[in-house]
């Protein structure tokens, strides 16, 4: 798809907000897919009148992953606080004049959420947030659909992905075996749960390896 659409499209959008409404546009797909990478471009072509707030702000720290026994599954749909990304959704939709909002970001560094690391000024008139289970369809995800204005859905040929994938979680510390096997046990079987939602999308984007956007550091 013209990356010229998506950012008329997205343009569009923001001009239609108004200073009591802002508008939100959600990308989703599967893990690798470029979802972050799209949203960053959109947002920084868009020059102060958009915001990008990812849902990885929303995982559970490391300490209650494991008090949960869920450390192996990380970034599965019980891994994140859904209801705590509805509300600051929901915030962000009806602005405070002179209020910012500080939204978490993910810090993959240490692999952590980091509280109070965005700051959304009140004027900005559109919201980007990206993630992979902006569609689901099961409570207490289902809010989240009904926030957003727009969402779109990105998908990339799964041999690609799955390399993107493999390298990122290298690039972040992990040894390549130890990566390749938690990209197969863990990442895919979240790939297809966010495949099951592709449906409900407003858009679907479909990236060739030789279209889609390079990963964030390469």
């Amino acid at each position: 798809m013209d990356p010229r659409h998506l950012l008329s499209r997205a343009r569009r959008l923001a001009a239609s907000a108004t200073p009591a409404r802002r508008r939100l546009l959600g990308i989703t797909g599967p893990p690798g897919a470029g979802k972050s990478t799209l949203a960053a471009h959109l947002v920084a072509e868009l020059a102060g009148q958009a915001a990008l707030v990812p849902m990885d702000g929303f995982h559970l720290a490391e300490a209650e992953l494991h008090r949960l026994g869920r450390t192996d599954r990380k970034g599965a749909p019980d891994t994140f606080d859904p209801a705590g990304y509805a509300a600051l959704l929901a915030r962000l939709r009806s602005p405070e004049p002179d209020t910012a909002v500080y939204a978490p970001a993910f810090d993959r560094r240490i692999e952590e959420p980091v509280a109070g690391s965005i700051p959304v000024a009140p004027h900005v008139p559109l919201i980007v947030t990206e993630g992979n289970y902006l569609l689901l369809g099961s409570p207490p995800w289902s809010r989240i659909r009904t926030l957003l204005d727009e969402v779109w859905y990105v998908e990339l040929d799964a041999a690609e992905r799955i390399r993107r994938l493999v390298d990122r979680h290298e690039r972040f510390g992990r040894p390549r075996a130890d990566a390749e096997r938690f990209v197969h046990a863990s990442d895919e079987a979240n790939a297809r749960v966010v495949a099951a939602t592709r449906d409900r999308a407003d858009l679907v984007i479909t990236f060739t390896p030789e279209e889609a956007p390079p990963p964030p550091g390469e």
